[in-house]
């Protein structure tokens, strides 16, 4: 077993890949980097925290983008959002069978935040037009930085979530809620708590994934090969249909002041038997709650 959460970008690709299949575009060798955090006299990555190319998985032709989450969380810059954008035109262009998005991020950089916002909205635009193209989008979340701000919502864009017990996904990460409204809304400091609200088993368990495996790179290549060719149709009809189960399902989740701020609770009260005992259980008797 390799742990896909200790594992660096390209560790990950090369572990999760057929070997020697990945072909690297724009590497380190190129040294395209971000001119912001040049001016600000920040430290820069010649691949700026992505890196992006093609490759075969289970023999067949994927566009695959990994973030490095040991730069800069994995933050989303001018050049780093324009490579992610520029993968996603070529699959438009040259169709391979599926887009992987390898998600490590605590959302834009704050050294480049406009610049960063911007990139984040025009990778979700062209992630939708590869979507309707009839390419499957599957995204991977187990690092340790998880998924957060722009690449939370670039995440749910797609047609397929993968996540591991390790990994997180939400909208606003821990510290940013914690500062924003204090200690008292929300302690980022409180592991278990952030592991209960925003982990693989919480999203899994509330419908926030597809796939729930263990913080294994072998685990991730299967689940993503079982995703290849299952694009989900981009078209009026389905989002309407997608828009009423998450609807249906919002409705019958209890209000939020009968849950409180423990997510244990909002598992009790969809059903869940001994919801305490949840953090330490394996993945596959987690998988087994939700298949009830």
């Amino acid at each position: 077993m390799i742990s896909y959460a200790e594992c660096s970008a390209r560790e990950r690709l090369a572990q999760l890949l057929d070997a020697g299949s990945f072909r690297e575009w724009l590497p380190p060798a190129e040294r395209v980097t971000s001119p912001h955090l040049a001016q600000l006299g920040v430290p820069c990555a010649f691949d700026d925290g992505v890196v992006v190319g093609s490759a075969t998985l289970d023999g067949r032709r994927v566009f695959v983008a990994a973030q490095e989450g040991a730069f800069m969380g994995g933050g989303v810059g001018e050049v780093h959002g324009a490579k992610l954008v520029g993968l996603m035109r070529r699959a438009q262009r040259d169709r391979p069978t599926a887009v992987l998005l390898l998600a490590e991020s605590g959302g834009v950089r704050l050294h480049e935040a406009n610049a960063g916002l911007i990139a984040v909205s025009e990778v979700m635009r062209a992630l939708l037009d590869v979507r309707s193209a009839g390419i499957p989008v599957i995204v991977l979340i187990g690092g340790a930085n998880g998924c957060f701000g722009g690449m939370g919502i670039v995440a749910r864009c797609a047609d397929h979530i993968v996540m591991s017990d390790v990994g997180r996904l939400a909208m606003s990460g821990p510290e940013v809620i914690e500062a924003s409204h204090g200690v008292e809304e929300f302690d980022s400091r409180d592991r278990a708590l952030v592991w209960r609200t925003t982990g693989g088993k919480h999203r899994w368990l509330t419908g926030d994934c597809d796939a729930l495996v263990e913080d294994d790179v072998a685990a991730f290549r299967e689940a993503a090969i079982a995703a290849l060719g299952k694009a989900q149709p981009v078209t009026l009809e389905a989002l309407e249909k997608e828009h009423d189960l998450l609807t249906r399902r919002l409705r019958a989740l209890p209000a939020a002041d009968t849950v409180g701020d423990d997510a244990t609770l909002l598992w009790r009260a969809l059903g869940i038997v001994d919801a305490q005992q949840i953090p330490d259980l394996p993945v596959e008797a987690v998988r087994a709650l939700r298949a009830r």
